[in-house]
């Protein structure tokens, strides 16, 4: 906590006190490029490699038994065979094309539904669960781990890209404490949709090849409040480059003795396969500027877009800056920055949409100290690292709202007004951005009125006729700013429209498609994935999609959710 100090005034001091109300980058496009689909290999012929389990201490035990591990970054596991016949539900083309998978096995493969259930294993898997800790809201809580989750091993492609090929809800690990290691349809659903949303979004995050339905029925209280109901069960496969996560070196850190020797093999291997320009002097420092620079930026995508994920703990961050581990998540609506979408964070509301960035500073503290505690880094050096986040937030956040406004330079007391003025109406905060790029095209018109876009975001939040004019003079100042800035007005314009989503993954909606799907009709789901690849571009007839959640469903089991799942 003493390292988080210093950077936490800076980040007061570059942002200032209105920073939580605003964010975002200034072009969808990142790292993270769209795939374009092409014809592949089949599944028979992928080629697994497994360098974290050859390359890293392992435990001695092999087998889901729940125990605490020690001396071992993971555990070898087999998946539990579900009773019936899985089916695949749905995938992903653009994930599947990261493999270099043909995407017809994905739909007529006999063996698709059986290996990414975790039913069957198919030669060359080699199963294992990751071994790491993490705080929990903000308590050390010690051994988590993959408690439902187990990498099958990794791909490899053709350009020499690693894809690290994850089941969530296969089955028990050592971690899985007194739970089933089992995934229920709802969360599973989310967790499918929201990784590609994100990705055509143009967030960094993991990916989601498949959702396959398991064929058996689990156990779950939603609310941890006694009510126990039997959901149909299902499982996610996620991939990432890695998913090794601040937690992953916490635990051996704070373990001490012989245990910190793994968070050195651990940063050796990291550099080695995904950060191989750090190689050499400084290279752990190096390292950790990286993924504090990287961390930043996430975080500001995130807002940029009013996406809370409901739970950042230190073991739902990604050392490689991806958005990891959709549980409780939601998107920002009626605009509250004091919203959460987790109810288990009601109390404190820690993990609210303004708490993000300093949450996410926060768990970048926790990494530095325990690479610091292990000799892998200078404490003055690391607080020096850290103190870069500040910065580096501002300068994200300032061109991401500046492309959200269409304008070259961003204002941060403009842009404090428009704020207000959504907070007191709690307007949609995806329809108010979208519909900005009308006022950009009408900037050299006489605007006595409020535009049709602004007019139907304000008439769907019911705002008062006072709250309407202000609104109006919030515009005409907005118009003039237009006009002043240098940027030409249709450019102005499509740099907000490829900033300001049209579509997003809303709850209510994700609510629909999971009601549709536990009665066998899986159509809803296909259509929100299909609608989520173009966030960005209108698409006829398809305005339902835009409608803020109804206030019936603005409330627990659906705008906000437990971690049960």
């Amino acid at each position: 906590d003493a390292m988080a100090t210093a950077a936490f005034r800076r980040v007061r001091g570059a942002l200032g006190s209105d920073f939580r109300k605003e964010k975002r980058r200034a072009t969808t496009t990142t790292t993270m490029a769209m795939e374009t689909f092409r014809k592949g290999r089949k599944l028979c012929d992928i080629e697994w490699d497994h360098s974290f389990i050859t390359q890293l201490p392992g435990d001695k035990e092999e087998g889901g038994r729940t125990r605490q591990v020690h001396g071992a970054l993971f555990s070898r596991v087999e998946p539990t065979p579900s009773g019936n016949a899985p089916y695949v539900i749905a995938h992903s083309r653009e994930a599947a094309a990261l493999l270099e998978l043909d995407e017809t096995e994905c739909t007529t493969s006999d063996d698709f539904a059986k290996a990414f259930s975790g039913k069957t294993v198919l030669s060359g898997m080699k199963p294992f669960a990751q071994n790491y800790g993490g705080h929990q809201f903000g308590h050390w809580a010690g051994q988590l781990g993959d408690g439902r989750a187990m990498s099958l091993g990794e791909v490899v492609t053709s350009d020499k890209q690693r894809w690290e090929v994850q089941l969530k809800g296969a089955g028990m690990t050592p971690y899985s404490r007194s739970a089933d290691g089992r995934a229920v349809l709802r969360s599973s659903i989310r967790e499918f949709l929201c990784s590609e949303a994100m990705f055509h979004l143009g967030i960094p995050t993991t990916r989601a090849l498949s959702l396959v339905g398991t064929g058996d029925g689990v156990y779950r209280d939603m609310f941890y409040n006694g009510n126990v109901k039997l959901e149909k069960g299902a499982v996610v496969c996620r991939l990432a480059p890695s998913f090794v996560r601040f937690g992953t070196f916490q635990l051996p850190a704070i373990r001490g003795g012989d245990e910190t020797e793994l968070a050195k093999v651990l940063a050796d291997y990291m550099i080695d396969h995904h950060f191989e320009d750090f190689k050499g002097p400084e290279q752990y420092e190096k390292m950790y500027q990286k993924v504090v620079t990287d961390s930043a930026k996430l975080v500001v995508d995130w807002q940029g877009v009013g996406f809370v994920h409901g739970v950042l703990n230190t073991d739902n961050m990604s050392l490689l800056g991806l958005t990891i581990d959709y549980g409780p998540f939601g998107f920002l609506e009626r605009f509250d920055v004091n919203y959460t979408p987790n109810t288990t964070d009601i109390p404190g509301y820690r993990y609210c949409y303004k708490n993000q960035p300093q949450v996410v500073l926060w768990n970048l503290a926790q990494l530095g100290s325990a690479l610091a505690s292990v000799g892998l880094l200078d404490v003055d050096k690391g607080q020096e690292i850290l103190d870069t986040y500040g910065e580096t937030l501002a300068e994200a956040y300032g061109k991401k709202m500046a492309g959200k406004y269409g304008l070259t330079k961003y204002s941060q007391e403009f842009s404090v007004k428009l704020m207000k003025l959504m907070s007191e109406c709690k307007t949609d905060m995806t329809n108010t951005f979208r519909s900005l790029s009308q006022v950009t095209r009408m900037q050299n018109d006489e605007i006595t009125e409020l535009p049709s876009g602004l007019a139907s975001v304000l008439e769907e939040a019911g705002a008062s006729e006072d709250q309407k004019g202000m609104w109006l003079e919030w515009v005409k100042e907005y118009q003039q700013m237009l006009k002043e800035d240098p940027m030409p007005m249709e450019e102005q314009a499509k740099l907000q429209d490829a900033t300001n989503p049209s579509y997003i993954l809303r709850n209510h909606l994700c609510q629909e498609a999971i009601e549709a799907a536990e009665d066998g009709d899986f159509e809803p789901t296909h259509a929100l994935l299909d609608l989520l690849r173009k966030p960005y571009d209108e698409q006829e007839g398809k305005d339902k999609y835009k409608k803020v959640v109804p206030k019936e469903m603005d409330g627990p089991g659906v705008s906000m959710l437990s971690c049960s799942s």
